[in-house]
C-alpha cells in the first residue's frame, strides 16, 4: 500500500530524512517511533502530500503519490489525524465530523451543510461509534481534549480513507484517554482494513497497541521490526543521545 524509495528531506542545512526505504502492506498497524527531531512527522507531512520530498520515490497502492493530483482522489486514499486535532472550534461537532465529506462535496453543497447538515445521517452513525452520539450539536470547543480527538476520528470515519496517518495523536492527552484513543484507533482500522501508520512518543503505547515498529533516528532507517522483535537494548540505542545530532 505504501512504499518509500530512498526519501530525502532538507531544512537548509538540516537533514530531516536521509535516503529512507520501506514497505507498508495493505492493512498493517505500523507505528513510527524515534528521538525528537528524527524524522517522524516531515515523513508523515510528505506521506499526507503536505510537504514535498526533495529526493525519492513514493508510490501509494502501486501508483506515484503525485497521481493522486485532485482532493477527491487524495482524500480517498490518505487520512490524517494529528495532535493538533484539525478542529473549527466555534463549529459545532456534526460539522467537524462533516468535514471529512468536503472533498466529494460542491462548493454550493459545502456551504449549504453550514446551514442544514448534509449526510447527517452518516455523521451521527460516525459519532456514535466513537461515544458522542450525545454531543452531536454541541460546540466543539465545550469538549475536552480526548472528547475532540474523537470528533477527529468520527471526521475520518465519514472519509472513510484507506491509509490513515496519525501524528502524535495522543500526546496532549492524559494516559487514560491517549489509551482510549489509541484502542478506538486501531479497532476501527481494523473493522474497516485501513492501513494505518501513526508517529508516537510513547514506546509503550507502540509496543502495546501495533504490530510492527518503524525506528527513525537521525532521518534514517533504525530498525523496521515485529513487535516481538523490538529488544531493550535495540531502544536504549535508539534513544541515546550518543551520535544523535538531531535531538
Amino acid at each position: 500500500m505504501i512504499e518509500l524509495n530512498r526519501i530525502s528531506k532538507h531544512y537548509g542545512r538540516k537533514i530531516a530524512l536521509s535516503s529512507l526505504s520501506f514497505v507498508i502492506n495493505k492493512g498493517e498497524h505500523v507505528a513510527v517511533i524515534g528521538p525528537s527531531g528524527a524524522g517522524k512527522t516531515s515523513m508523515l507531512n510528505i506521506l499526507a502530500s503536505m510537504l514535498p520530498a526533495d529526493d525519492g520515490e513514493i508510490l501509494v497502492d502501486g501508483k506515484p503519490l503525485d497521481s493522486y493530483c485532485d482532493r477527491k482522489s487524495r482524500a480517498q486514499k490518505i487520512g490524517m489525524v494529528r495532535q493538533q486535532f484539525d478542529l473549527v472550534p466555534q463549529l459545532a461537532v456534526i460539522h467537524n465530523v462533516l468535514a471529512g465529506r468536503l472533498s466529494d462535496w460542491s462548493l454550493w453543497k459545502s456551504v449549504l451543510s453550514l446551514l442544514i447538515p448534509q449526510d447527517k445521517g452518516r455523521a451521527i452513525e460516525a459519532l456514535d461509534r466513537v461515544g458522542l452520539s450525545d454531543k452531536v450539536f454541541e460546540r466543539t470547543s465545550s469538549l475536552s481534549g480526548g472528547e475532540q480527538q474523537r470528533v477527529a476520528l468520527a471526521r475520518l470515519l465519514v472519509q472513510d480513507p484507506e491509509i490513515i496517518l496519525a501524528d502524535e495523536p495522543v500526546a496532549s492527552l492524559d494516559p487514560a484517554r491517549a489509551e482510549d484513543i489509541l484502542k478506538m484507533l486501531t479497532r476501527i482500522a481494523a473493522e474497516e482494513n485501513q492501513t494505518l501508520v501513526a508517529s508516537l512518543h510513547s514506546v509503550d503505547y507502540a509496543l502495546k497497541y501495533f504490530s510492527r515498529v518503524i525506528a527513525l533516528k537521525d532521518g534514517k532507517l533504525f530498525f523496521d521490526r515485529p513487535v516481538s522483535e523490538v529488544s531493550d537494548t535495540l531502544l536504549a540505542e535508539l534513544y541515546s543521545l550518543e551520535g544523535n545530532s538531531q535531538k
